[in-house]
């Protein structure tokens, strides 16, 4: 695979086709998740519907920064690895 940083930079190769293992059980947790959210929200009063919803967004938005974060320790991990073989 030539070029990998380069098409990965460009946006051709997205991680998470990578691996296809995860999709099957990712999609079952959302489904879950999808529905317990329903049902919750069926219970709740249109002010407490506004702030389980503010709290959703924040949730979401922490996971995905947090998920950054991994992406970006992982890969410098893994350049450290790369370069232990080579240079070591």
């Amino acid at each position: 695979m030539s070029h990998f940083i380069e098409q990965f930079y460009y946006g051709n190769i997205e991680p998470q086709e990578i691996a296809t293992e995860l999709k099957s059980d990712l999609r079952k947790k959302l489904n879950a998740l999808s529905q317990t959210e329903e049902q919750l929200t069926t219970k709740l009063t249109d002010a407490e519907k506004e702030l389980f919803e503010t709290y959703i967004n924040q949730s979401g938005e922490f996971l995905c920064v947090g998920n950054a974060n991994s992406f970006i320790a992982g890969f410098r991990l893994g350049a450290k690895f790369t370069y232990d073989t080579f240079v070591n």
